[in-house]
């Protein structure tokens, strides 16, 4: 009779396993959602026709950051995430170039986050949503030098 539960909980721990690649019978391993969201950025930013993540306001921060010595890139910006034991969902704010079809990008993103995310994780995603937040336009420069400069061009045709 021991033998039989004996193989009823050997039977039980690999099901265990096979639900979830992150735990097994020596322990459990946990993602941090910051993990998570780094790999969501920088497969995001991977695909073609993708200018910049995130809103102007949180784009502003981090060029500001960025400038401060000894700081490092933000790999996670404009990226949101919810991580579960066993699932992740992305959200995430995209900037694209002009001329790009924006839907063959979303779906070029979807893909290559959830296949990033699940490859490194072990975690499946459950869903990847994404807002275009901004159009960058091909006569358009990051500085804000320039927009000071097209005002005044502006200001010069009216004459």
């Amino acid at each position: 009779m021991s033998e039989q539960s004996g193989t009823s909980s050997t039977s039980t721990s690999s099901t265990s396993k096979s639900h979830s690649a992150l735990d097994s019978a020596q322990g459990m391993t946990t993602i941090a959602d910051t993990v998570v969201s780094t790999i969501a950025g920088l497969a995001t930013k991977e695909i073609q026709g993708v200018h910049g993540l995130g809103s102007g306001a949180s784009r502003t921060v981090g060029a500001l950051r960025d400038r401060i010595p000894g700081t490092h890139p933000n790999y996670s910006q404009g990226v949101g995430v919810e991580v579960g034991e066993k699932q992740a969902a992305v959200d995430v704010s995209v900037i694209v170039e002009y001329g790009v079809a924006i839907a063959d990008v979303a779906s070029a993103i979807r893909q290559n986050v959830i296949s990033s995310v699940e490859r490194m994780t072990g975690l499946e995603v459950s869903e990847v949503n994404i807002t275009v937040v901004d159009i960058h336009l091909p006569d358009e420069d990051d500085s804000g030098d320039s927009g000071g400069k097209d005002s005044s061009q502006q200001g010069s045709r009216v004459q």
